[in-house]
């Protein structure tokens, strides 16, 4: 594409790279961090004075699914009035909020007056209640936290999960539906309150070490843990993000179609929190980017045109399908669109190109992809892509403020990156075993990860994201596998069969994988719109064990040894299981622990069998 990228304000890219005599290095950025707000709460107070009228939050609600708005000001009232309520009740720093749903307005609202109140707010994945059927994951973060409220949007779906869990002592609040046969306070009631001078001296006494979140983390046990999320990491975070792409004063208003669970980092800190601390208007988005979900999202699309957008790939495949199949969706689409962001895994240049080619066709410009690399431990962005690339996989360089250890691990020019920042977590919540082992002797946090320069002698190129070195086997010949970057290279090389996959195994001749299907891309492979096959029958279908088989074949061909080379596969009709570990809050799949449920899948994968697909 010879297009320009759409002009955007990004900071320079201006790093150091000092190189120590044992081989570790040490990049940081030679831009200074800016000055940043002491909490979360002071941006709602900052729009709330300078445009109460603009719309903060908006939510479809109700039989016609009309849309619910909330501007600043409005928000601000029912805080404050929140706020006085949790005070007038005892909450504080050491009676967290629990809650257990989805993106909501009341959600928010609750969110930003516990951090008023000074009380941990401790959001939760859903699916620790209404997916899984033991509740032991749900259990064990009530149990660590002692949360002395419960939020719920609808008490009746989350019935069965409060059922499992000692409410004694414990504040249940609801806002449409009480769940059976508790007590539990309207929302209504909340609301309701009379702020007093009460509130303004506690928004005073917040501190830069203030929790302000529990966020909640999968490790490799499959057990989450309470990651300490303080105002000041938070706002330094929203800081760093302002720094690397400057907005100026005629930019329109931000405007976002947010769907990202705001219980995870991403959504809740970097997206949610950073459109607020603009002044952004923040549509809520109950699509998924999943079969049958996407079209909610797309629905949205259709009245909203965001400035900016972010969408895992998956989440893109569906859109860049429905944008060059409607001419008008795309158009109201790329509007007022500046920008686009993915995560969760590489976006492979095969959709990249689909989504360029787009934004030319509707706007004359190419649109600068945009993704970073952190953690809930960094809450989370670590690292940004703040320039116009070409290239996607890139992490990107260390936003001001953060300072990455380079540590060499032992296969030329890649290495196991750690990190020093203000945005680093003081540590896990009770456990300080588990902190002390997140943090080497010089006190740079474990990460896990490993990245490659894309060009050693430049270090302004940026960072490519090379895999999890906790997750990293060797073969019975020695060699190591790289599996975070094998797993995400397979995916896309067989997309689109595959949604997910696990790559085995340790102490092998060879490596295979464990695939999780796309079935409603597989029913398209095939055409089974009428006639519909069993899910066996499907991934037994040559169209769909032909597409694989190509795909992967193809990336064995261009592949570097025998550590990148898939031999053999099973596509399981099995999802995976909360209850077993295997797919974390985040929606990623927990290798270790699925290799460990599925045992018996990974030696008849290595024996052979009539399920077991051979790739050349």
């Amino acid at each position: 594409m010879q297009a320009p990228f759409k002009p955007i304000d990004f900071l320079s890219r201006d790093v150091r790279l000092d190189r120590r005599s044992d081989g570790t290095s040490i990049l940081q950025s030679n831009h200074k961090l800016k000055s940043y707000e002491r909490h979360v709460p002071a941006f709602l107070a900052k729009w709330a004075a300078e445009a109460p009228e603009r719309v903060w939050l908006a939510q479809r609600r109700g039989p016609s699914r009309d849309w619910t708005k909330v501007t600043y000001g409005e928000a601000r009232q029912q805080v404050d009035a929140v706020t006085q309520a949790l005070l007038d009740r005892g909450f504080g720093p050491d009676r967290p909020v629990m809650i257990l749903s989805s993106n909501s307005i009341e959600f928010a609202l609750l969110a930003m007056a516990a951090m008023q109140a000074r009380a941990p707010v401790a959001p939760v994945s859903p699916a620790y209640s209404v997916m899984s059927q033991d509740h032991a994951k749900l259990r064990h973060v009530f149990d660590l936290i002692r949360p002395g409220l419960v939020f719920m949007q609808n008490g009746e779906i989350y019935a069965g999960a409060l059922a499992a869990l000692d409410l004694e002592g414990v504040l249940l609040v609801h806002v449409e539906k009480a769940p059976p046969k508790m007590q539990s306070l309207p929302w209504s009631e909340l609301v309701a309150t009379r702020p007093t001078d009460a509130v303004g001296r506690s928004v005073a006494a917040i501190e830069p070490g203030t929790i302000g979140k529990f966020l909640f983390t999968s490790g490799s046990t499959g057990m989450p843990k309470a990651v300490i999320n303080t105002q000041e990491m938070m706002c330094a975070n929203i800081a760093m993000g302002q720094m690397a792409r400057v907005r100026k004063a005629d930019d329109p208003v931000p405007v976002a179609l947010d769907w990202l669970p705001w219980n995870h980092t991403m959504g809740g800190n970097a997206t949610f929190q950073g459109n607020l601390a603009e002044g952004g208007t923040t549509w809520i988005d109950d699509g998924k980017p999943l079969p049958g979900l996407f079209d909610e999202t797309l629905r949205n699309l259709r009245e909203i045109s965001p400035t900016s957008f972010a969408n895992v790939p998956a989440g893109y495949a569906m859109l860049a399908t429905a944008l060059e199949r409607d001419d008008s969706l795309a158009k109201k689409f790329f509007k007022n669109l500046s920008a686009l962001a993915y995560g969760g895994a590489t976006l492979p240049h095969d959709l990249y190109e689909r989504m360029e080619a787009l934004a030319v066709k509707h706007t004359g410009y190419r649109l600068p992809f945009i993704t970073g690399w952190g953690a809930t431990e960094t809450a989370p962005t670590a690292t940004s892509v703040h320039w116009a690339s070409e290239r996607v996989g890139l992490i990107g360089l260390p936003y001001p403020g953060v300072r990455l250890k380079l540590v060499p691990t032992g296969e030329e020019g890649r290495y196991e990156v750690r990190l020093k920042s203000v945005i680093v977590t003081p540590g896990y919540y009770k456990q300080p075993d588990l902190t002390a082992a997140a943090f080497d002797e010089e006190g740079f946090y474990r990460i896990g990860d490993a990245a490659r320069f894309v060009d050693p002698d430049d270090p302004n190129e940026g960072l490519i994201f090379d895999g999890r070195v906790v997750e990293d086997f060797k073969l019975t010949s020695g060699t190591f596998v790289l599996v975070g970057t094998l797993r995400s290279n397979a995916i896309a090389a067989a997309s689109p069969v595959l949604q997910d996959a696990v790559v085995c195994a340790p102490d092998r001749d060879y490596v295979g994988l464990l695939g999780f299907p796309n079935l409603v891309a597989c029913r398209l492979i095939v055409g089974d719109s009428e006639v519909r096959l069993s899910t066996a029958e499907l991934l037994e279908h040559p169209a769909v064990v032909e597409t694989l088989k190509s795909g992967l074949a193809r990336m064995n061909a261009e592949s570097r040894g025998s550590s990148m080379r898939i031999k053999r596969v099973i596509l399981m009709e099995e999802p995976p299981s909360v209850d077993g570990h295997e797919i974390t809050d985040k929606g990623y799949i927990n290798q270790r622990a699925t290799l460990e449920r599925r045992k018996a899948l990974v030696e008849r994968l290595y024996k052979g069998g009539a399920d077991v697909i051979e790739i050349n």
